[in-house]
């Protein structure tokens, strides 16, 4: 008899920020273990997770009682080794049956079956199936196991650990009680509304009344997914004309706290907002979990805030938040007032009292070789005025590391030396080089707004990437302690999606003449490798492109990545021509000639010396086809300039059906083999079309 099955585990208040996953674990690890019994069908409609700050549930339609016999066939062992010289059982198969309960009676049942080389034993058993009553409460406890818990804490006397203390725990099968016991608690249908609005026990009497009985007497949305949007309907409707952000972490961590969601309005002291905007809903958010609110993007006095009690008059709530916050923001502003009596020049000095790496010195010695980088690349992409910018910005970046609100929040860095540096009248080039030149921070963030910006963030980026490299602090697997791997995509953004005519071995190179020799360890071949992983992942994950397309356009050497894009584009065009195959083929042959010649080719051919019709059709159709090729490539049209090559199928095709390349006449044969250079550079100078070839 199949029925809803409901498993609810009651806890003490359940981590906020790990309450979505843990609840989708469980729900996922008890169903696994209900499939592995079949004792539900492998369908994902069936599943349904619940989980509040005080329970993790599963309910699940369709659950069996038991599940039915089965037959099960498993592969005993050779034949060979099964029995002896005269037919007997060996001990090997003694052994193995008695290990696995099967009588030696059952032998006369084996069947013989060829396996692989050799002639194997197979033996179908009947299996009687898993009884609901009988595993549950196993899996249960064993999906509790697997739940992604950091550390595990014991309660009074008892020697069971979780993450909190558990009070309570439910398996029903329909209306009745699965009997099992899971964490020293015994099963019933008995559990607990909201600590505050609701009173005693409330009974389950059907699995499938669960949520319905807890929202109507015990005052708990138990569905976590609608219980967020409850929050964000709230949320819109009391915004009213103003606007409150959409923050993912925040929504999912409210609605971890919250069983019965209310959104209420405050408001704070109109003179905060002298303090940054930055600051303030930093302090809102990560101290109190309230959702600010703005005015056409400027931030506002008024924020939402979203209780666990919804009451007929909040005005307790709300002034009981608005007197929490406000020490809150009085500390934001204290740290801002002093912060601004001292410049950022006046602290670069304090840098060299705080270490970076024990191998690579203080935060001030890093500073100073940021601004070399810096300097080095300004001059490459700006000359001297840009560099002598980029020095100063790449020594003033790190100071706001030692201000009272970055050392509060230190999710501010930057951001906070931007406001220091207009503060000490600096233009505001400089300021905003400051904040940018830790972007982008995480993947689909913001580029640096200039090309100061540009260059200091290449600089604080290159710096990292080649210290730690040069090192040995190699990221390897899933290890990534330094986030190289973010750094490396974020200098090829900046490369790639802002032009920057900058080639990175230069830059590369740069950077490890800054360090002035302490790096006994860089290699700088190692370095580009890194990248180039890098660079091709960011194409084909970021931008979409395939690995074909990728393969054939980074397999030309190109230096600089202004045009990587538009190439890449024009690989695709070709890749859907009729003509692309055939002549991605060709390529791939004429490569392959050309590699086989001693001392190279020169791509030079003689006219006289062409004497089959057929490279002579070639040599012109080239001619024609290179200068219209040619042209389209000077002027950037990438494009064009592939799709002009289409021309060369049909001369091509002849040219390998009637001419015999490697002829006994050398002179002949030098000359076709210029012909083929000749073509081969025609066809690869925006990517290696050969890698198209499937």
């Amino acid at each position: 008899m199949s029925a809803t099955l409901l498993v609810e585990l009651l806890t003490e208040e359940l981590p906020p920020k790990s309450l979505a996953r843990l609840g989708e674990v469980f729900l996922h690890e008890v169903f696994n273990g209900l499939v592995k019994h079949q004792l539900v069908l492998d369908l994902p409609e069936n599943l349904r997770g619940c989980a509040t700050p005080r329970r993790l549930a599963v309910l699940l339609r369709e659950v069996e009682a038991s599940a039915p016999d089965r037959s099960v066939e498993e592969k005993i062992m050779p034949v060979a080794v099964a029995l002896d010289a005269s037919g007997n059982p060996s001990n090997a198969l003694l052994k193995k049956l008695q290990a696995k309960g099967i009588p030696v009676s059952e032998l006369s049942r084996f069947e013989k079956r060829m396996d692989g080389k050799s002639e194997t034993f197979f033996y179908e058993a009947r299996v009687k199936g898993a009884k609901l009553d009988e595993v549950l409460a196993a899996i249960v406890a064993e999906a509790l196991k697997k739940l992604p818990i950091a550390k595990l804490m014991r309660w009074g006397d008892s020697d069971h650990q979780f993450v909190r203390p558990v009070h309570g725990l439910v398996m029903l099968h329909g209306e009745r009680v699965v009997p099992g016991e899971v964490l020293g608690l015994t099963s019933g249908r008995s559990t607990r509304g909201h600590r505050f609005m609701s009173g005693g026990a409330i009974s389950i009497a059907n699995a499938d009344q669960y949520e319905l009985k807890l929202e109507q007497d015990g005052s708990v949305i138990a569905d976590f997914k609608k219980r967020r949007e409850m929050i964000r309907g709230q949320l819109n409707e009391a915004a009213g004309t103003l606007q409150w952000q959409e923050d993912a972490d925040l929504l999912d961590e409210v609605t971890a706290l919250v069983e019965f969601p209310a959104v209420y309005e405050a408001s704070f002291d109109a003179g905060f907002l002298q303090v940054p905007q930055e600051c303030l809903i930093l302090t809102m958010k990560a101290n109190q979990k309230y959702f600010p609110l703005f005015e056409q993007g400027r931030l506002s006095n008024r924020f939402l805030l979203v209780s666990n009690m919804r009451v007929a008059d909040p005005a307790n709530i709300i002034t009981g938040n608005a007197r929490v916050v406000r020490p809150r923001l009085a500390d934001a502003k204290f740290f801002y007032d002093q912060d601004r009596k001292k410049s950022l020049a006046d602290r670069i000095p304090g840098l060299a009292k705080v270490v970076y790496h024990n191998k690579l010195g203080s935060q001030g010695e890093r500073a100073q070789r940021v601004a070399a980088i810096a300097s080095a690349i300004g001059a490459r992409l700006g000359g001297e005025d840009l560099a002598r910018s980029a020095d100063q910005a790449a020594l003033l970046a790190k100071a706001d590391l030692l201000t009272d609100m970055v050392g509060e929040f230190p999710e501010l860095q930057g951001i906070m030396g931007r406001y220091y540096a207009t503060h000490d009248g600096l233009p505001e080039e400089i300021a905003n080089a400051i904040e940018d030149h830790y972007k982008p921070r995480f993947a689909g963030d913001s580029l640096p707004r200039g090309q100061l910006g540009a260059v200091v963030a290449l600089a604080d980026k290159l710096e990292t990437l080649v210290g730690l490299f040069g090192i040995g602090q190699v990221p390897t697997g899933d290890k990534d302690p330094f986030a190289l791997r973010r750094h490396a995509l974020g200098v090829i953004r900046m490369l790639v999606e802002q032009k920057l005519p900058l080639a990175l071995h230069d830059l590369i190179a740069d950077s490890e003449a800054a360090f002035a020799g302490l790096l006994s360890d860089f290699s700088q071949a190692q370095l580009l490798r890194f990248m180039m992983d890098r660079l091709n992942g960011y194409l084909r994950i970021e931008l979409g492109y395939s690995a074909q397309e990728v393969e054939a356009t980074l397999a030309v050497d190109v230096a600089v990545w202004t045009d990587l894009v538009q190439r890449l584009e024009a690989v695709r065009a070709f890749a859907e021509l009729p003509e692309a195959q055939a002549l991605a083929a060709a390529n791939k042959r004429v490569g392959n000639i050309l590699k086989k010649v001693e001392g190279g080719v020169t791509a030079t051919i003689a006219r006289d010396l062409l004497q089959e019709p057929a490279e002579q059709f070639l040599a012109t159709q080239l001619a024609l086809v290179k200068a219209d090729a040619d042209a389209a490539f000077e002027r950037g049209d990438f494009t064009a300039s592939l799709q002009a090559l289409a021309a060369l199928k049909a001369p091509v095709d002849s040219f390998f059906t009637e001419v015999m390349v490697n002829t006994e006449e050398p002179a002949l044969r030098a000359n076709r083999l210029g012909l083929l250079a000749q073509l081969h550079a025609a066809m690869n100078r925006i990517a290696d079309l050969s890698r198209l070839a499937s």
